[in-house]
């Protein structure tokens, strides 16, 4: 086997570790966990539960952020010793082991630095996700039922907690739509790039002449709303209707009209919110759903008003961004970033960090134009 001087790929990704160490500012990073720290032994931290849980995620997050950055650094600092002690023992096993290591190392650096692309203004907060079946019946109420489950693990794969606040189920299968936050750090910069309309192909389910099936759901990816954001909403411009919550088949009926329903008037928007047995609790979730889209309106509005003076064009990411087709072959390919994978199981249970990381690659590009 000819051996390859691994020097200058070491040397070039030592180079990456190294901007994106500086980007992150380390040294700042472990003063915000200092303070957080000493914010998290509070006796009393727990008497906002709210709080509480924001202080203890954000220090889960930026530790380890922290811990995922130096152990790559001392993994860049290992490998050179690798291939040394390969080639001096004329280990072709050992050889092999290294250059997997370096495979490894340039996908992990890879991956981490694309955090650093996540500048935007909202890119920090968490993430408000809503789900809605389009064009296609039965199967795409199913379709959106899919989707609900697939970012759902993706969040729980990366430790992520999430809060379903609304889910409105079809009366055959699947549901209209569902309504849910990430609540994690960076949320928001990481997910938006799914917002826009997902086609799912394949036999349907629910024909029973076993036919193809084309159909829609749309994603709608939000940041949520922090106190420090000025969003007024008059009182006279929301209609406020209450409900009974109920689920599929009958379950998790509640014997009072504890959902709420808020319609925005002059937008036209609206949102739901049945998770809490209170009626007060859950209006107070809806307003903070409603706040959090009017918020993004807002952000848009500026957006299209700037480029606009600039004399450009706004791109619009709200159209159709990925293809997932499971017959009568299997792939699942994005239409921006041209980032494919040929295990639609295996993305439909959450393995999405390559479509992420590149639609995150695209936007900034994008962006940058």
């Amino acid at each position: 086997m000819a051996v390859i001087d691994p020097a200058e790929e070491i040397n070039e990704l030592t180079g990456t570790l190294k901007g994106i160490q500086d980007v992150l500012d380390l040294d700042a990073l472990h003063k915000q966990i200092a303070e957080l720290e000493e914010q998290a032994a509070a006796p009393d931290l727990w008497n906002d539960v709210e709080k509480a849980q924001r202080v203890t995620s954000k220090l889960s997050h930026l530790q380890g952020e922290v811990n995922r950055v130096e152990g790559l650094a001392s993994r860049l600092d290992d490998l050179p010793v690798m291939f040394e002690l390969a080639a001096e023992e004329g280990d072709e096993e050992a050889l092999a082991e290294a250059e997997k290591e370096l495979a490894s190392l340039k996908s992990d650096v890879g991956a981490l630095e694309v955090r650093t692309l996540l500048s935007g203004e909202y890119d920090s907060r968490e993430a408000l996700v809503t789900i809605n079946s389009q064009a296609g019946g039965v199967d795409a109420a199913d379709w959106a039922q899919m989707l609900l489950r697939m970012y759902l693990r993706w969040a729980e794969r990366k430790g992520y907690p999430t809060e379903v606040y609304e889910t409105s189920y079809a009366e055959e299968a699947g549901i209209k739509s569902a309504t849910f936050t990430v609540k994690a750090p960076y949320a928001y910069g990481t997910l938006r790039g799914e917002h826009g309309t997902h086609r799912l192909v394949r036999i349907s389910p629910f024909d029973n002449q076993g036919r193809r099936q084309t159909s829609f759901a749309g994603v709608d990816v939000v940041p949520v709303v922090e106190q420090t954001d000025h969003i007024d909403i008059n009182e006279d411009d929301i209609r406020v209707d209450v409900y009974r919550s109920s689920g599929p088949g009958g379950q998790g009926v509640n014997t009072t009209d504890s959902a709420v329903r808020i319609t925005h008037l002059p937008t036209g928007i609206v949102v739901s919110c049945q998770n809490e047995r209170s009626q007060l609790q859950n209006r107070a979730t809806a307003m903070a759903v409603l706040s959090a889209k009017l918020l993004e309106r807002k952000r848009q509005e500026e957006a299209a008003a700037m480029n606009e003076l600039r004399g450009e064009t706004t791109t619009s990411w709200g159209t159709q961004i990925r293809n997932y087709v499971l017959h009568p072959y299997q792939i699942v390919k994005d239409l921006r970033t041209g980032v494919e994978a040929g295990n639609p199981s295996a993305v439909l249970d959450g393995d999405l960090d390559e479509f992420i990381e590149g639609e995150i690659r695209w936007m900034r590009r994008q962006e940058n134009q």
